[in-house]
This record gives C-alpha cells, structure tokens and sequence, in this order.
C-alpha cells in the first residue's frame, strides 16, 4: 500500500514546485522585456537570444545596467523576505508575524536615517550595516514590548506591540529628517520602497549578507521543527529553545535588513509568500521555506513588472502594489481561528 501511495505523494510535492519554477522563470523573462528604459519587447528579446551580436550601445545599456540588476535584486530580495516571513511565522507560531509589522523594517529604516543623517552613509554596504543595526533593535524591543506584564507573547499582544513599536520608530525617524533637510531627500525617494535604480555593485554588495542568512536557515530547519511543538519537546529532543530563537531571529534580521537596505521597506511580502507556503507545503517547514522564497520572489517581480507598467511613463512604488494585495489576506488572517489558536 505504501508504494502505491508513493507516487501520489510525489506527484503532490512535485506539482508545485514545477508550477513556482515556471511561473518564476516566466516572471523573469517579463522583467527582462518590459520596463525600464524605451525599449521594446522585441529588441530586448533579440538581445537576449543573442547578446553578442547586438552592437547597438542604447539596447546593452538599458538591458546590462537597468532591467538586469533590477531583475536580479527582485529575486534576491523576495527571496529574502518570503523566508524571513516563513521563519517569524513559525517561530512565534503566528499567521500574522511578518517583519514589517514587527518592528524589523521600522527599526531597520531609522538605523538607515541615523546613518545618513550623523554618519553621511551612502553606499549599500553602510546601509546594510545601520539597518542591520537598526533591525536588531526593532526586533528586541517588539519581543520585549510583548511580554511585558503576560504570561505567555499571545499573537494578538505580538502584533499590538509591533503596531507601538512600528508608531514609535517612524516619529524618530520623522524628528531626525526634521532636523536633517539633506538626510530627507535622500530618505523620501529610499522609503518608497521600489527596485528602481539599483545597481549591480549594490546587488554584489547585499548579496552576500542574504546567502549567509539563508545557510542560517537552512542549519535550523530540524531545530525549528522541534521548537514549534513547544519548548519542553524541544529540550526533550537536546535542543536549547532559547538559543534556537536567537539564531533564528538573526537570520530574520540579516534578510529583512538586507531587503531594507538595498530597496527599501517592502511591508506584507513576507506574510505574503509565508501564506501561500503553508498552503501548499502544509507542515512541513523545509517544504515551507523553498515555497516562501519561490513565492516571495514571483510576487516581488510580479508586483514590480506591475508597477513599471500601470502608470507609464511614470512607475509606482511596488511597496503600494504589494500591499494592496497584501490586505485582503491579512482580513482573511484575522477572521480565521487560527490567529488566536
């Protein structure tokens, strides 16, 4: 009965892991096509098809300089955020945990303003660093914030706390861009949230950070496991619970920062591809991290492809079009009994 049952279940594991890298490689082609730059789909087709034999100094550039690094920085950083989505989800046992509403991209955004407006920094590695730093703090102080005065962090007190601690880090960092006009500009156009602009060296730079969070990860999948059925059977097991949640929360704050860093705040990815993980890979959690990031990155591209075209000449944050989609799923979080289960 097992071998009969054997290649249904490959079947199931399979199906959607051969549909999240079609539709991945689909998204990645568009994004070579359409977008920045005038230039149409057919010319940058032939580019593709044949690079080498392409002279024309206008087509390399927009193709080499523009769409490509931006192609490339979608995939890194909805990698990095469907993941860091997926690993909070678990590890607070939370529908809703996502890092921009637990203070993650708040504290990783005023980081990046104290940065540049005590610091002067400019490029993606100091960036990465300040958000890192800021990060850290964010975090810490949701955790703390939810378990002031309770027993237990319920999901409900982690995302009220997450809310106060979001509210608090935006007015400091609108008190320092008060008093710091340069800082602003720079500022305004960053927390927009958009994959415009971004560079290759800056890719090459925060690159990195995200495939060490990622191997992080990656080690902790068994440890993880353990730890979602409660701390006792995890010690059970010759785990260390509180050690577990630390590595982890490094590895959520070394990708969210990186994410931050290079593109901005992108709120609800995250939550976004963790949601649509666990519906495919059910419990399983190492099946749940390869579908967050697949997702993570089809809905980043996807999002921003849109953004490109919506409103042409012009481009749309894609923080806005992935939170427009990201609303509605958080509704049907909250009216689902799994929140307060």
């Amino acid at each position: 009965m097992s071998q009969a049952h054997r290649p249904a279940v490959s079947r199931r594991h399979w199906a959607p892991v051969a549909a999240l890298t079609l539709a991945l490689f689909s998204v990645v082609l568009v994004s070579m096509l359409v977008g920045s730059g005038q230039l149409d789909a057919a010319h940058s087709l032939a580019f593709l098809l044949s690079p080498a034999d392409n002279a024309d100094a206008y087509v390399s550039m927009v193709m080499t300089e523009l769409r490509l690094p931006r192609t490339l920085a979608g995939l890194v950083i909805g990698v990095a955020l469907g993941v860091a989505g997926s690993l909070l989800q678990n590890v607070t046992r939370n529908p809703l945990a996502e890092p921009g509403l637990l203070g993650i991209n708040a504290g990783a955004a005023l980081g990046v303003v104290i940065g540049i407006s005590f610091f002067h920094a400019s490029s993606s590695y100091s960036m990465l660093i300040w958000a890192i730093s800021g990060a850290l703090v964010g975090n810490g102080a949701v955790m703390l914030a939810a378990q002031v005065g309770a027993a237990s962090m319920t999901p409900l007190r982690l995302v009220l706390a997450g809310v106060a601690i979001n509210a608090a880090f935006q007015g400091l960092t609108s008190l320092l861009l008060h008093d710091h006009i340069a800082a602003f500009d720079q500022y305004r156009y960053w927390i927009l949230g958009s994959l415009s602009g971004i560079t290759m060296e800056a890719v090459s730079q925060i690159a990195p950070a995200v495939l060490a969070a990622l191997a992080l990860a990656a080690a902790l999948t068994r440890p993880l496991s353990a730890l979602t059925l409660g701390d006792d059977s995890a010690k059970a097991l010759g785990h260390n619970p509180n050690l577990i949640r630390a590595l982890l929360s490094l590895s959520v704050t070394l990708l969210s920062a990186a994410a931050v860093a290079l593109a901005g705040p992108i709120v609800l990815l995250g939550l976004i591809a963790a949601y649509i993980a666990r519906a495919l890979a059910g419990h399983h959690l190492r099946n749940q991290l390869l579908y967050s990031a697949a997702a993570g990155a089809f809905l980043l591209l996807s999002t921003d492809i849109l953004a490109r075209v919506v409103n042409r000449p012009f481009e749309a944050p894609v923080s806005a079009v992935v939170a427009f989609i990201g609303v509605p799923i958080i509704i049907r979080i909250v009216h689902s009994n799994r929140m307060f289960n």
